[in-house]
């Protein structure tokens, strides 16, 4: 890997890593839809929801599994071939277990869901983790490198070619053999690029697993807690509601999180694998770690809050009429989620160096403040209720862990306000003079409405933006930031006094 002099490397090369990653899930999502929309005209529902049902049953058992073998050899300064190795070995043997898991639950799984088919179903699904063990570790020196052009080729390709695989037998068969048989040209192809891509050959050992032992631990404990927070919300709600009322919340929820999914857990795949070089290479991370908050603040700050004002049109319009109990969800999640960019990426600092203890502590505290207020609120306000409980407890975790990565890396609170409060004031603006005109814009067509909502929100949320950090005098900052990364993007010399001071 080639070394990072600076925090400003490190910063360039993480925010194109991250554009990378969001060009890969985009790709994959656009993928998957051109995918769904063909095969709803070949597969009766009912098989896509037997394909549903499989896959949810084989990732909640490959969940509780995790090993983060991965971000272990990433955070590891100098990772020998006995690493790598034992990596590998680890892999291969969590593939074994869930592979083995699945297939035992097969039929008892089918008998409870009274489906017989479900049962040679979960067979072959359970293959698709013991595939994904053989894959070849070598292949996490792309994230090392920070080169996730590599990764965009192994994740999109395989896709590809098992989306025409699926299409093509659904033709034929008209069954939901056709997507199994995709699946499985999809995880093959990505194992055997793997190989095609990287020299490595892994072997079989197991003589570093001291050194990945103490971090798959806590990994491991940590899923468990991420399992429990997450899924909390839906069985409470089908618990002391209904079914009906898991659907309105799991839309509005979903919604809300779409800054989080697109935008914050891209540059935080990219982030971990930047914090892990800046810390081999004994680099300010505490610096890039506000600048890359400041840098993600400016998009995902305004995301949030614009979700929340637009959630009515935005929901008449995605899902039509019978689901307005979504709005109110989707209008208190969206602003508390805003929020995720100081956690998700103080959650990635911390775990770069290891300090997984603490995030699991911080992950079972926020579940515990989410479970007990579910409890208490579902009953009394119903959906509304479900949501503000959610938002406390997003924003008490995102909140701990904040602050347990700013004691950590001595990052002061004047030098984190330095760099939001711009973003933070433009989107206030924002909010405030669509709100004082009529955010849901309900005399016009919906279509029409969001457009203009929208447009309206951005062409706000610049002007009050650029107009603070001019007043201010341009100082060096997130605006710079992105400004010198549009720059560099463009092939164009970067010029200016922020810029100057990095020359």
């Amino acid at each position: 890997m080639s070394e990072l002099h600076s925090p400003d490397s490190l910063l360039i090369r993480t925010a194109r890593g991250a554009g990378w990653v969001m060009a890969w899930r985009l790709g994959v999502r656009l993928l998957g839809l051109c995918s769904t929309l063909v095969l709803v005209r070949l597969i009766r529902p009912a098989d896509f929801g037997i394909i549903a049902l499989a896959s949810s049953f084989s990732q909640t058992i490959d969940g509780m599994l995790t090993l983060g073998t991965e971000e272990a050899v990433i955070r590891e300064r100098s990772p020998g071939r006995s690493f790598y190795d034992t990596a590998f070995t680890l892999n291969l043997l969590r593939g074994l277990s869930v592979a083995a898991l699945v297939a035992a639950l097969a039929y008892p799984a089918a008998g409870f869901f009274a489906d017989p088919r479900l049962g040679p179903v979960l067979l072959f699904v359970a293959c698709l983790p013991l595939l994904d063990g053989l894959s070849n570790i070598g292949t996490v020196d792309f994230r090392r490198d920070l080169a996730f052009h590599n990764e965009f080729a192994i994740m999109v390709l395989p896709k590809l070619c098992g989306i025409v695989t699926a299409i093509t037998a659904a033709v034929l068969l008209r069954s939901y053999v056709a997507m199994l048989l995709g699946m499985g040209v999809n995880q093959t192809m990505r194992v055997v690029m793997g190989y095609v891509m990287h020299p490595f050959r892994p072997g079989l050992s197991l003589k570093a697993w001291r050194g990945l032992a103490g971090y798959s631990s806590w990994t491991w404990l940590l899923s468990i807690a991420v399992l429990i927070r997450d899924r909390s919300d839906s069985l409470l709600l089908g618990r002391l509601m209904n079914t009906a009322s898991v659907g309105f919340y799991s839309v509005g929820a979903e919604i809300a999180a779409l800054p989080t999914t697109e935008l914050i857990e891209p540059l935080g795949r990219a982030a971990f694998a930047g914090f892990s070089a800046g810390r081999q290479q004994k680099l300010a991370v505490g610096e890039t770690f506000l600048r890359l908050i400041g840098s993600a603040a400016l998009v995902t700050l305004p995301a949030g809050v614009g979700l929340s004002l637009v959630a009515a049109p935005l929901v008449g319009l995605a899902f039509g009429p019978g689901w307005e109990q979504a709005v109110p969800v989707l209008r208190i999640l969206a602003l508390s989620f805003t929020i995720m960019v100081f956690g998700h990426l103080s959650l990635h600092l911390l775990s770069a160096h290891a300090l997984l203890g603490r995030l699991v502590g911080i992950t079972l505290a926020g579940a515990g403040v989410r479970v007990a207020l579910l409890a208490l609120l579902i009953p009394r306000f119903g959906l509304t209720g479900a949501a503000a409980a959610a938002a406390v407890a997003v924003v008490v975790e995102q909140a701990l862990t904040l602050a347990t990565a700013m004691r950590r890396f001595d990052v002061g609170a004047a030098a984190m306000a330095q760099r939001i409060w711009r973003p933070m004031m433009a989107a206030s603006a924002m909010a405030a003079v669509l709100a004082a005109s009529g955010s849901e814009w309900s005399d016009r067509p919906v279509a029409l409405g969001l457009v203009m909502a929208i447009s309206a929100g951005a062409a706000i949320y610049a002007a009050v933006l650029l107009a603070l950090w001019s007043v201010v005098g341009r100082p060096d900052g997130a605006e710079a930031d992105v400004l010198r990364l549009l720059r560099r993007c463009a092939h164009r010399p970067v010029s200016g006094r922020s810029d100057r001071r990095h020359q």
